[in-house]
Parts: C-alpha cells; sequence; structure tokens
C-alpha cells in the first residue's frame, strides 16, 4: 500500500474506486438477480456512488438530473427519429421490398452474403430488437425454401444487425458514447462501417459456415415460419427504399468529410454541418421516407400520423436507460473518478482505446446490457477524450461499443430472443449466438487498434 500512496495513490482515490465498484455492483445485482429494470438499477446505483463517494445528497440528485437532462436532450430525439424512420420502413413493405430485392438475386453460396446485406440495410435505421423481429421470418423462410442449414442462413443476419447495433450510429448506444466523449457523429458512423464491414464478413458468412457445423441438427421453428405475403398489397420501390434508408447516412458521412477537407467559413461547409447533423439528417429521411415510402404504399395523412406515433412507445424505455445511463456518467465525471481513471490509465500505459473496450466488456459479461455497457464506460473513461483529436475520440466510441458485444450470455434478453426464434437450446444458442458477438467484439477491437496508428 505504501509503494502505492507513493506513487501518488491517496486514501480519496481509493475511495472513489471503491464506490465506483459498489456502484456497478449495485447495478448488476439489481438488473440479474432483482430483476430491476436497467433505468431503476441506473437510478440507484448513481445515488450509491455519489453518497459513497461522498458528494453532498443535493449535489448528487442535482448532478444526476442533469446528466439525464443533456443525454435526453441530445440522444434522446435522435432515437425518437431513428425509431420513426423504422416503423415507415416497416409499414410500408419497404422493409420487404428490400428483402425481396436482394434475395431474389441470391443463389446457392450467395444466400450467406445476401443475408448479411439485408440485415446491414434493414439495421442501418433499426434497433436491434425490430430488426431482428423483422427478419426472422426471413431467415426461417429462406432457410426452409433453400434447405440450407439455419445457422449458415441466420448467423448472417444477426451478425449484420448486431454490429451496427453496436457501432454504427443513430443506434442508442453509439450516440450516447459518441455524446459523452463529444465526439464527431459523422465520423464515428464513418469508421463505423469501416470497421463495421469486416467484421460483418468474418463473424456473419465466414462464421456461419462453422456455426452450421457447431449445430448442425438446428432447424427453423415451423410455428414461426410465415405464411406467403399478400403479393397485392402495394409497397415502395428498392430504389425509393434505398434512397430512404441511406439518406442520413450519405449526410452525415458529406459532413465529416466537409469538416476534413473544407475550410470552416466556406459556404459548403456551412451548408453541410447544417444538413449533416445528425438531427437534421434523420428528421430529411423521415421526411422524404413519408412521402417515398408512405405514398406508394397509399399510407394516407392520418395514417402516417398514427405509424409515426405508434413508433415512439416501444422506444420510451430504451431512452430512459440512456438517460438514466447519461446521468451515472455525470455522476462519475463530479465526483471525480473519472481524473483516477486517467491517472491510472496514464501510469499503466494503458491505451484508452483498451481500457475503453475493457472496461465495456466487464460491465457487458455483469448486466447483459450492450447499451448500459456502453454508456457506463463511455462515462468512465470520458476524461481520457479530452485531449484526442476527433478521429481518436470517435474510434474510442468504437472500442466501447465493440466491447459492449462481448460475448452475450443468460443474462442477455437479445440471448433469449435469438434461442427461442431459432428453436436452440441453450447450449446450442451458446455455441452460435454467444461465439459469434464474442467474434465480433473481438476483430472488431483488433481492427480499432492498428486503425488509431495510422489516422
Amino acid at each position: 500500500m505504501n509503494t502505492v500512496l507513493a506513487a501518488g495513490w491517496t486514501g480519496h482515490d481509493t475511495r472513489l474506486i471503491g464506490a465506483t465498484l459498489l456502484a456497478i455492483a449495485v447495478i448488476v445485482v439489481l438488473i440479474t438477480k432483482v430483476k430491476l429494470h436497467p433505468f431503476l438499477s441506473l437510478v440507484l446505483g448513481s445515488l450509491v456512488l455519489g453518497l459513497t463517494a461522498g458528494m453532498p445528497i443535493t449535489d448528487v440528485i442535482k448532478k444526476f438530473s442533469a446528466g439525464v437532462g443533456s443525454t435526453i436532450a441530445s440522444v434522446g430525439i435522435l432515437i425518437a427519429l431513428g425509431a420513426m424512420l423504422g416503423k415507415l420502413l416497416a409499414d410500408s413493405g419497404g422493409a420487404d421490398q428490400i428483402v425481396d430485392t436482394v434475395l431474389g438475386k441470391a443463389r446457392g453460396a450467395a444466400l450467406p452474403w445476401a443475408m448479411a446485406l439485408v440485415a446491414a440495410l434493414i439495421g442501418l435505421p433499426m434497433f436491434f430488437e425490430i430488426g431482428l423481429v423483422m427478419l426472422i421470418p426471413v431467415v426461417l423462410l429462406a432457410a426452409k425454401r433453400t434447405g440450407k442449414p439455419l445457422m449458415l442462413v441466420g448467423i448472417p443476419a444477426v451478425a449484420g444487425l448486431s454490429v451496427l447495433h453496436g457501432l454504427v450510429p443513430p443506434h442508442p448506444g453509439p450516440l450516447a458514447a459518441a455524446g459523452a466523449l463529444n465526439a464527431n457523429v459523422g465520423i464515428t458512423l464513418a469508421f463505423g462501417l469501416l470497421v463495421g464491414i469486416p467484421t460483418v464478413i468474418v463473424a456473419g458468412p465466414l462464421f456461419g459456415k462453422v456455426a452450421a457445423r457447431l449445430v448442425p441438427e438446428a432447424q427453423p421453428p415451423e410455428r414461426l415460419i410465415p405464411e406467403r405475403a399478400d403479393t397485392d398489397k402495394p409497397r415502395p420501390s428498392f430504389a425509393a427504399t434505398l434512397t430512404t434508408v441511406l439518406l442520413p447516412v450519405v449526410l452525415m458521412l458529406a459532413k465529416a468529410l466537409s469538416d476534413i477537407l473544407l475550410g470552416k467559413d466556406t459556404q459548403a461547409r456551412k451548408i453541410l454541418d447544417f444538413v449533416g447533423d445528425p438531427l437534421i439528417a434523420l428528421l430529411a429521411a423521415v421526411l422524404v421516407g413519408m412521402v417515398l415510402l408512405g405514398r406508394p404504399a397509399g399510407l394516407g395523412r392520418e395514417k402516417l400520423s398514427t405509424v409515426v406515433g405508434d413508433s415512439l412507445g416501444p422506444i420510451a424505455g430504451i431512452t430512459l436507460i440512456v438517460g438514466a445511463g447519461g446521468g451515472f456518467k455525470q455522476t462519475l465525471v463530479d465526483a471525480g473518478v473519472g481524473d483516477v481513471i486517467t491517472g491510472l490509465a496514464k501510469d499503466a500505459h494503458l491505451s484508452p482505446l483498451l481500457l475503453g473496450w475493457l472496461v465495456a466488456v466487464a460491465i457487458r459479461l455483469a448486466t447483459g446490457s450492450a447499451t448500459v455497457a456502453t454508456v457506463s464506460a463511455a462515462g468512465i473513461v470520458a476524461p481520457l477524450a479530452a485531449g484526442m483529436d476527433p478521429s481518436h475520440s470517435a474510434l474510442l466510441v468504437l472500442a466501447i461499443g465493440a466491447g459492449s458485444l462481448f460475448f452475450s450470455h443468460v443474462n442477455d434478453a437479445g440471448f433469449w430472443l435469438v434461442k427461442e426464434y431459432f428453436g436452440l437450446s441453450v447450449g446450442q444458442t451458446l455455441k452460435s449466438w454467444s461465439v459469434m458477438e464474442t467474434l465480433i467484439s473481438v476483430v472488431a477491437i483488433a481492427l480499432i487498434l492498428p486503425l488509431s496508428l495510422v489516422v
């Protein structure tokens, strides 16, 4: 202990680290054992952190509330717009159009790659759970019609969804981490796609072949295989659907490029900064989608209003979780925990990217929630991003996102969704889905670390 104190470690530092570990343990126990909702668990964990760290009770409440407010203000609107776009895509038949068009051109060995592409296109504007529910019928139907092993078809689909969920805005985790680290969302999106594409390839079509051998007996559950769709129902064209899905991606990438290539005072830079702001880009996609997707599907004004309104209910819970995660982050920062973590990282000469990944891995394994792992880890390592350039702060967001996907197991809702939809046992789900999630996490960080050396 004397050696540690001589190196600059103080009793106050010990108290802060102990408070952090206790708070995380409280959150873990409440979520996994007590089965308390993650929102309530994060609120209680933040109170434990602040009080144990010695903050006055009134300051704990104020700091937590401020963190919730700033996070909801910056991320909540984007989550809502993303949900609206996803709902429009689903209810108009645009998602079906993407699936039918891509799968219609896939034959034989190309099928797993087509499934990964479908998942990536649908997964861009949709949350993981929504995309999974939409894709499962397609996966099961494709496996039945082609006679291909279920894992060969299913793993690429869920890999595509999972990678986008963990690494690519406008998904809640990456958005929340970008907000906590003051990272540029456009640059994060660009690097997320750069890292995500090879990660999907490895964990999707390539690992799908291995998973098919590991779980050869997996069969599509007959009760979940959908009946033939009503081909008379009007729906938007593939071009209109693709335009709507990719519009926010193109606008945000254009802004990221303009930040690098154009001067701050140029008119083009100002325009691209405006239209490429995540809020404007997603708002534009929703408005364009109401026309390009809604009109061909015969959705009138009243129906469009209903569709948009119905999209908000399912995302209320995740918005509150992200907000509470922001409150937990702010409590960590104001208690001084971040400064202690920064000092530890510097003394240990540990890469901030690797530290962010490891912290997210630990919280993911404990809580089962990728979103909780992302927002909590981002709060813990936020001080490390203070002196980073935009490229490296974006890569820190991705490193945390990659860690948040590590080894999904029985405390993760996604684990049980995949198990039930694919009709697997717990052991089969561990050998397929859990290994795939671990592969995504490891491949992503293996790409992020060397990328940080060249940007």
